[in-house]
């Protein structure tokens, strides 16, 4: 699919579908449009009229135009109210549009959408993201495709002249998203820990990005008992990922994104039982997914920021090697876990990784990773919960994530809670009680950072998604790629 800029003017466009984007409660055909109307013999009209269409946010309405016109359908679209307009509407709206010229079988789109705050190339690159995330499908594990109807093949963006650049952006990040998806998706016999380590090898490769990977005894030296417990089960080798991105010159910051990258989860000797959603834990790498993703973004998309991305990434398995509930593992700080909960392994893993990159002399860290089921309790499948005692840390990825669309919300640190880690023979336990587990899984993981400002996104609950959500069809979302790279992309300023 091939999304490209065009000056043919509105009243002149040719092709398959034309998508109109109208503001709620305003939909009033003037200038442009009411000439547009009169040239379509007056079909627009009569479409809002029928259809009852007041421009809500994301509805859509499509017609066929009559009379030997150039264009054959017409899709309008909601923007919801112009006050309101947000920059994930316009890419909510692209994606809506897009799945119905899908269905209308249409092979050429046009768009005819207002700027989002006078912003041709925001509004662009939104247009080109919502496009092509709603319309990717991953067929890569079937022997023959569902759909063999036409694809679209050319999007034009009308009006929109000079924002090549924009396009290109969009291109960039969404091959990112679309990486961290695919890698989500696949079952845990595709996407292994050696299979990542080779991923990460092949962006550094195509992007100019240094790398360095940990093997089992590199991690012995540096003492990384918390992820080698982890690790000992599987008949898998670990692999600690550290990739690294410098621009020219001096960085203007220098930070760090760690996601969880455990490939599969058992629960190890605490295995998942029934009705745990144990056939679906392939997406319990989706932290180190949105890392790799956001590696391959930023490494074309060239920021002046120095970012290392980082993952340790195994398996939780269950063989005569296991850890054992009870037992006490000493992380690469000195500090003594006992692990009451083997299926508590993610924070384990991070533990680790968390001591090593603080001693990489960063201004800032952001770890992600599906870690607790209780996150999903409290903000429900769409919202990832924020937790930081850093407040200018958490303004810029509620910045972030207002710009993405990719909700997240602040959640408490409440430091009394860390009692319920306490333990007897060792510093902490792995588990604390029930109520506020998300809570104690981040003071957990506090305890493993000593000198850089840091952040903690559980992203349990939007890495995956059971029905279609906008711009994300069913199956991996690829969550985190796009805020994180407008987390970095922001420190610039």
């Amino acid at each position: 699919m091939a999304i490209q800029l065009s000056n043919t003017p509105l009243l002149e466009w040719a092709g398959d579908s034309l998508a109109i984007g109208l503001f709620e409660d305003a939909v009033e055909l003037t200038g442009e449009l009411a000439t547009l109307n009169d040239k379509f013999a007056g079909i627009l009209k009569e479409v809002i009229a029928e259809e009852e269409f007041t421009g809500k946010a994301n509805s859509t309405v499509f017609t066929r135009v009559t009379g030997g016109n150039a264009v054959k359908k017409v899709i309008l679209v909601g923007l919801g109210k112009p006050e309101a307009l947000k920059i994930d509407t316009v890419r909510r709206a692209a994606a809506a549009v897009a799945k119905v010229a899908k269905k209308q079988k249409s092979k050429t789109l046009g768009f005819s959408f207002p700027l989002w705050n006078n912003d041709p190339g925001a509004t662009a690159q939104a247009i080109a993201e919502g496009v092509q995330l709603a319309l990717y499908q991953d067929v890569r594990f079937k022997s023959e495709p569902d759909d063999k109807a036409s694809k679209v093949e050319t999007v034009e963006l009308l009006g929109f002249d000079g924002q090549e650049a924009a396009i290109a952006r969009a291109n960039q990040i969404v091959s990112g998203v679309i990486l961290a998806r695919e890698l989500v998706a696949a079952p845990a016999n595709a996407v292994t820990p050696i299979t990542m380590a080779e991923t990460a090898q092949a962006i550094a490769k195509d992007h100019g990005l240094q790398i360095e990977i940990l093997e089992r005894e590199d991690c012995e030296k540096l003492g990384m008992g918390a992820f080698l417990g982890v690790a000992q089960a599987s008949d898998l080798p670990p692999k600690f990922i550290h990739l690294t991105y410098k621009p020219q010159g001096t960085p203007t910051k220098k930070l760090a994104i760690i996601g969880k990258g455990l490939t599969f989860d058992s629960g190890g000797l605490n295995i998942k039982g029934a009705g745990s959603g144990i056939e679906t834990m392939k997406i319990d790498m989706g932290g180190a997914a949105a890392t790799l993703g956001a590696a391959k973004a930023i490494a074309q998309l060239k920021p002046d920021a120095e970012v290392h991305f980082i993952s340790a990434v195994t398996e939780n398995m269950i063989s005569g090697r296991a850890m054992h509930p009870g037992d006490i593992l000493t992380a690469s700080n000195g500090k003594t876990i006992e692990v009451n909960n083997t299926d508590a392994e993610g924070r384990l893993t991070l533990a680790d990784a968390l001591v090593y990159t603080d001693k990489l002399g960063l201004d800032a860290i952001v770890d992600l990773a599906t870690l607790t089921g209780a996150n999903v309790i409290a903000l429900g499948e769409d919202i990832a919960g924020l937790y930081t005692p850093d407040d200018a840390l958490a303004s810029q990825l509620e910045q972030a994530s207002a710009t993405s669309g990719e909700k997240i919300w602040r959640m408490p640190m409440e430091e009394k809670y860390f009692e319920g880690l306490k333990s007897g023979i060792a510093d902490m336990k792995n588990t604390g009680p029930r109520p506020g587990g998300s809570i104690t899984a981040a003071l957990f993981l506090k305890q493993f950072v000593k000198d850089t400002a840091w952040a903690h996104l559980d992203i349990a609950g939007p890495v995956w998604t059971d029905k279609e959500n906008g711009y994300n069809g069913s199956g991996a979302t690829g969550y985190g790629v796009r805020m994180l790279v407008n987390w970095v992309l922001g420190t610039e300023v």
